[in-house]
Order: C-alpha cells, then structure tokens, then sequence
C-alpha cells in the first residue's frame, strides 16, 4: 500500500485567495513553503496529492473550464520544482450536497480506492479545521497549518508555512 501526503490547495499550495476564489491561472501563486513541504514527502516515499473544495464553480463564479486551467497551471508549475502530483481531487458542489466536501472524507477515501493507499499511514494538511476533519474522518493523520487556535484536532499545528516542511520532517 501507498503512503501519501494530501494537501488543501488555496492557503496551503498556493496564497488564499481570501474571502473569495482563485478566478484566473493568473492569480494562482505557489507557495515556497509548499514545495519544499511536497519536495520532502516525496523524498521520505510519500506520494503527493491535492484534496481541494472549490465550489466556486457551483456557484457559477469560477467556469469548470477555467478551473481545469488553473489546475493545469499548477501541475507544469509544480513538475518545474520536480514534483509530480498522485492526483487532484477536488469537489466542486455547492454546501452539504455530496460526500466528498471536506470535511467529508470523500476525497480522500477515493484517492484510496484509487491507488491503493493506506489511509491510516497518509497525512492531511490544510489550512482550515474542516480539511483537519476530513483528515480525520478518513483515518488520516493531520496537520493545521494556521497561526494556533483554541481548539483543534489536528496531530500537529504549524504556524506558518514556511515551517511546513521542518514540521513534517519530525513526523514522515
């Protein structure tokens, strides 16, 4: 069984958009922080995948075709810093119509059925407690990457994402 590490897209891959939604290729900007993040999961054999919700395209604001092109953006952006991708998965429905939503554990659970992943080996990483849920609700270990919060049920929390990949060192 595969070993993989899932990272949340807009906060963690690339700079949050904000409030709002990444809308052009153009306004999709790798984070350092990120690739040496994914640089060092691929070193310690984990496969490297994205679990990102963009309902954006539901709500009409983000066209599915633009969606694809960010995605593709980012994939010829991530293999010029040497890093191949297992997959995107990515929900594009709009609030608590599907199971794949985070936190619902659905995509991750078909990355599993996939590629054969060992759940209970592979980490979550993202930047909000819905992405640590559904991290959890698959079986997974988590990482919050946010200044900390109150409460949490994330593994582990790391301030900042500069500070992902010495994180993950102490733990992959």
């Amino acid at each position: 069984m595969t070993r993989c590490v899932f990272f949340d897209r807009d906060g963690v891959v690339n700079q949050s958009p904000g409030p709002g939604y990444v809308e052009h290729p153009d306004a999709f900007i790798l984070q350092p922080g990120f690739v040496a993040a994914a640089r060092l999961a691929m070193a310690r054999g984990y496969a490297v995948a994205i679990a990102t919700n963009q309902r954006g395209v539901a709500r009409g604001i983000v066209p599915q075709t633009t969606l694809d092109a960010i995605h593709a953006r980012m994939v010829a952006e991530l293999s010029g810093q040497g890093i191949t991708l297992l997959g995107i998965y990515c929900c594009t429905h709009e609030r608590n119509t599907c199971t794949c939503r985070k936190p619902q554990p659905g995509l991750l659970m078909e990355a599993a059925r996939q590629h054969d992943l060992d759940l209970a080996a592979c980490w979550m990483v993202g930047d909000k407690e819905s992405d640590v849920e559904a991290g959890r609700r698959a079986g997974c270990r988590t990482v919050l990457v946010s200044p900390p919060p109150e409460t949490t049920r994330a593994t582990l929390v790391v301030p900042h994402i500069d500070l992902l990949a010495e994180a993950l060192a102490s733990v992959l």
